[in-house]
């Protein structure tokens, strides 16, 4: 009964794309939180005075809590439904916003923003979703995490606008309710009513919707031991460390940008909802590079030249950004740069399971998280706060994220195959 509702025909839909519809909804809202941080930073700062390097820090806090805690969420979704863990990620995201809107000390940013909504998005992030949209695909791979991971743009899009909107009218503490809200609506819907399956083999289909000949029935329980999650292989490979490095310094640099491109472009004269649409481009922009690089994956010889040309293209980003005194020159940037950023989020799992496999997608994907976002993700925004309150500019934060966006775009061209 069960297989004929969710299998795989000329009627019926692959359960599947139900799991690639689900994290593409829970993603709009946990990294539309996460990338309109920087329309709260302004507003905070002008009420407080705190030190950019302070307020910064609540957001490095943040991420490296969400790295630390994807390892454990990747690790559970191995052995768990993704429904459990998302749906203990939705409430600790949800109550950790709605107490970051009471915030009045510095200490209390940390721990409410930085820590309690650092952790709760690590069970309903890229990490969970990603692997989970994986684990159900070999050849359409590419295509259904790319499609799942537009929703990161799509939040994007729409979340930084409408918390701009919010601050701007009703302010910033307004900002966190309404987003904690829906937070917790959209979650707990997609949690619960996508997420309850962990791959094909429980409802005895192969990846793809494939229907198993006899043989493969018989082999199909045996894909499923704890055994085939651990980490020994993979870290003992240089393959793993270089998509590390590369895409910890990718992650530098776009949590630098993202917390701290507003507030520059404010300085330059340009107007706050104005500034924060740009936000909402590269959403746009970065949506459309989700699902090129993901189909584009899945057609040419190794998913690294993808990688390298969406690095090279976010590059090319910074230095628009470098010189961006007017609104038609942020845009432009915001035009090319998420475009470019639309790569990160297929990419990174796409090449993992590429070389370790689907079985170990969530532990290995939780791991590379664990170094990108927590020392890449967690430190940008602390560099980029630091040469602010030093030299006033954010120009030469600026030279520094495109210099490096350079070297790993060449670097990850090294990356060796996978083994036959």
């Amino acid at each position: 009964m069960v297989r004929n509702s969710i299998g795989t025909n000329n009627k019926e839909i692959f359960w599947g794309w139900y799991v690639t519809l689900g994290a593409f909804a829970i993603m709009i809202i946990t990294y539309g939180v996460r990338y309109s941080f920087g329309v709260f930073v302004k507003p905070m700062f002008a009420e407080y005075n705190w030190p950019m390097t302070v307020i910064q820090l609540g957001s490095s806090i943040n991420i490296f809590l969400y790295a630390c805690t994807s390892v454990l969420a990747g690790w559970l979704l191995d052995r768990i439904s993704p429904k459990r863990v998302m749906t203990t990620g939705v409430l600790l995201t949800t109550v950790g916003l709605i107490l970051t809107s009471f915030v009045k000390t510095p200490l209390g940013l940390y721990f409410c923003y930085g820590i309690l909504v650092g952790a709760g998005s690590a069970g309903c992030g890229a990490v969970v979703c990603s692997a989970a949209v994986g684990k159900w695909f070999d050849r359409y791979r590419g295509l259904a995490i790319g499609l799942a991971t537009m929703g990161i743009g799509v939040g994007t899009m729409l979340m930084a606008p409408l918390a701009g909107y919010i601050i701007k009218y009703y302010g910033w503490r307004n900002g966190f309710l309404c987003v904690a809200l829906l937070m917790l609506a959209v979650g707990i819907f997609v949690s619960q009513g996508f997420m309850g399956r962990g791959r094909p083999e429980e409802i005895g289909l192969l990846p793809d919707g494939e229907k198993p000949n006899r043989a493969q029935s018989q082999s199909i329980e045996p894909l499923m031991p704890v055994e085939k999650t651990s980490l020994i292989p993979v870290i003992k490979t240089t393959q793993f460390w270089v998509i590390a490095f590369c895409y910890t310094c990718a992650v530098m640099t776009v949590m630098m940008t993202f917390n701290l491109q507003v507030a520059y472009a404010i300085q330059n004269g340009i107007d706050e909802l104005k500034a924060a649409a740009a936000v909402g481009i590269i959403g746009v922009t970065g949506s459309c590079g989700k699902f090129c690089f993901g189909w584009l994956s899945d057609r040419i010889r190794d998913a690294k030249y993808s990688a390298s040309i969406g690095l090279l293209l976010m590059a090319i980003g910074m230095f628009l950004l470098y010189h961006a005194k007017t609104v038609a020159l942020l845009y432009t940037f915001a035009l090319i740069y998420g475009f470019g950023y639309g790569s990160m989020a297929p990419l990174m799992p796409y090449l993992l399971s590429d070389r370790f496999g689907r079985q170990r997608l969530g532990a290995a994907y939780g791991l590379l998280i664990f170094f990108a976002s927590g020392f890449g993700g967690g430190f940008g925004p602390l560099l980029g706060g630091y040469i602010y309150d030093k030299t006033g500019s954010y120009d030469f934060g600026w030279l520094i994220c495109m210099m490096t966006l350079l070297i790993v775009a060449l670097y990850i061209l090294t990356l060796k195959p996978k083994a036959p």
